[in-house]
């Protein structure tokens, strides 16, 4: 089957048309700026108009970043904090006129790495950790999703927020070596590891492609692999997700 799937970030909203039976584009990615400041209206006003372009009628499936619970939001990240509270399910749901389901951003791309990516078959705890501007998670046991971890949200034993000593955001504001960020994302990976003893750990994000630079570093009991889907996650995840309303 055939559905859209919808990526709302920070800096770009983006969407495609998916087969949800093998986890591929079937047209071109269309994308738009994330208008500024990223309000409820606006942001939603900009996924009705990724609609339009596709002239999409039925489900659809939108990631969001922030927690989500039955489609409001519980935070807000890189988006204005007045989405605090916000059903933006049946926002999107009321402009668009079409079926919706909207989930956290780092969920949608754990299920596209789970059902099509590095993850697909792995019936053990498998974690999908993305290195980017923060760090967001996923957490999967015997297949089935954890919702809305932040394991970027996790205190070392330096004190320090994982996310603020280990994302990808770090190694570029303080001009780290990858020696030196890799051993900050394994002291970051060990405790992990330590908490939750995973069979495997996927590392995803734009420096997933990079990680013959920094994974000889990451020391861990966990199998450790980059994703697969990297950019095309997300979209591929809320596609998935919308199958439930189809």
């Amino acid at each position: 089957m055939e559905l859209l799937g919808i990526d709302i970030g920070g800096s770009g909203i983006k969407g495609a048309i998916v087969d949800t039976e093998k986890g591929k584009f079937t047209t071109e990615r269309y994308r738009i700026d994330t208008p500024q400041p990223a309000i409820p209206e606006t942001v939603t006003d900009t996924v009705a108009e990724i609609v339009r372009h596709f002239n999409w009628k039925g489900a659809l499936g939108c990631t969001f970043p922030a927690i989500m619970k039955d489609g409001i939001a519980h935070s807000a990240a890189n988006v204005d904090d007045s989405f605090i509270g916000v059903d933006v399910q049946s926002l999107i749901q009321r402009k668009t006129e079409n079926p919706t389901i909207v989930m956290n951003d780092a969920d949608a791309a754990g299920i596209a790495e789970m059902h099509f990516g590095a993850g697909r078959g792995k019936l053990g705890t498998t974690i999908i950790l993305t290195l980017g501007t923060g760090i967001g998670s996923a957490i999967f046991r015997q297949g089935i999703l954890v919702p809305n971890t932040e394991l970027g949200h996790v205190y070392l034993s330096n004190g320090k927020e994982g996310e603020g000593y280990a994302a990808d955001r770090i190694r570029s504001e303080q001009q780290l070596s990858w020696k030196k960020w890799g051993k900050r994302v394994n002291r970051y990976m060990q405790h992990i590891d330590f908490i939750f003893s995973p069979a495997l750990i996927i590392i995803g994000g734009g420096v997933s492609k990079q990680h013959e630079k920094y994974f000889e570093y990451i020391k861990v009991n966990a199998t450790l692999v980059p994703a697969q889907l990297r950019n095309q996650a997300g979209i591929i995840g809320a596609a998935a997700a919308a199958l439930a309303l189809a």
